[in-house]
């Protein structure tokens, strides 16, 4: 009886014993090794993130794990807040409006100074310096239309908005940067109420006839091979909307050598860079890994 009450005794102690060292070491685990980069789902955001991830890599070592075409602006951000992502490439006048719940503002440096400090205050996020490029919304018509209709401005289209249907990815259709803003500021009334479409599909809806004007991207590459034309915002609707890339204060903690990584690529990047990217994935449909190795090899970054 005593025997048997010795191994029972004994056995506790082992489990015991087992739950402390797995409470230890659960309570010491090593901070993650990795870093992972997120984007939203259009082809330039997965294009920067394979650009980011590529160069941290080569410049620091530390690996970096991709979780690209998430969504829009918001998830992306509340991602990032949540700690599954440790940075993103976000654009300044998106920042300011969509997530912050500020009014647009034209200067692109006072923008930027007001996103990093927000950043920085509400959601611990640092705003590094910008990339080099602006990627604002363009409205798009085709090419033909432009040319037999005399349009060149997004105010010579006002005479015949009624008789046109617009197409617009839905986070312009919602973001106080977006359609209603626009159509109020240049007292726009289209046929009927906007086609809320895939951004990837929205450059084929117009080439198609689906729709007459369509919010696109000023970066995309499809826009020059479709033969399509961007109008000139000539009231200045909307905001700067610079590149930066946004990551965590606390993985810059984990990793300080992550800054100056990020430092090497400030100012770096074109709209024509940017453009010419863009194209090779969506017209040439080449690997974003491929392209971007390339153009750092041509670069020297």
């Amino acid at each position: 009886m005593r025997l048997a009450r010795f191994r029972f005794l004994y056995l506790l102690y082992l489990l015991y014993l087992l739950n402390l060292i797995y409470f230890l070491s659960a309570c010491h685990k090593p901070p993650q090794s990795k870093i992972t980069i997120g984007s939203k789902f259009f082809t330039e955001q997965v294009i920067l993130a394979e650009l980011l991830a590529q160069h941290i890599e080569a410049r620091t070592g530390i690996p970096v794990e991709r979780k690209t075409n998430l969504g829009g602006t918001l998830l992306v951000h509340k991602a990032l807040l949540a700690g599954q992502l440790d940075l993103y490439v976000e654009y300044t006048g998106t920042a300011l409006t969509a997530v912050l719940s500020e009014s647009p503002q034209a200067d692109s440096a006072a923008v930027y100074n007001r996103v990093k400090q927000l950043y920085s205050d509400r959601f611990h996020l640092e705003v590094t310096e910008p990339l080099g490029f602006e990627n604002t919304f363009t409205m798009v018509i085709r090419g033909d239309d432009a040319k037999n209709l005399h349009l060149q401005k997004i105010s010579d289209i006002a005479p015949i908005a009624p008789k046109w249907r617009a197409g617009v990815g839905y986070e312009f259709l919602e973001r106080p940067d977006g359609f209603r803003g626009w159509s109020d500021r240049y007292n726009l009334h289209f046929t009927e109420s906007p086609k809320v479409m895939d951004l990837g599909l929205i450059y084929r809806a117009l080439v198609d006839h689906q729709v007459d004007i369509v919010a696109g991207n000023s970066t995309d590459g499809l826009i020059d091979s479709l033969g399509l034309v961007a109008l000139e915002d000539d009231r200045h609707y909307f905001p700067p909307y610079d590149a930066v890339p946004i990551v965590r204060q606390s993985t810059l903690a984990r990793f300080p050598q992550l800054r100056a990584a990020l430092a090497d690529l400030a100012g770096k990047l074109s709209a024509a860079d940017i453009r010419r990217l863009n194209y090779a994935v969506d017209a040439q449909h080449r690997d974003v890994a491929v392209v971007v190795r390339e153009f750092r090899s041509s670069r020297g970054f």
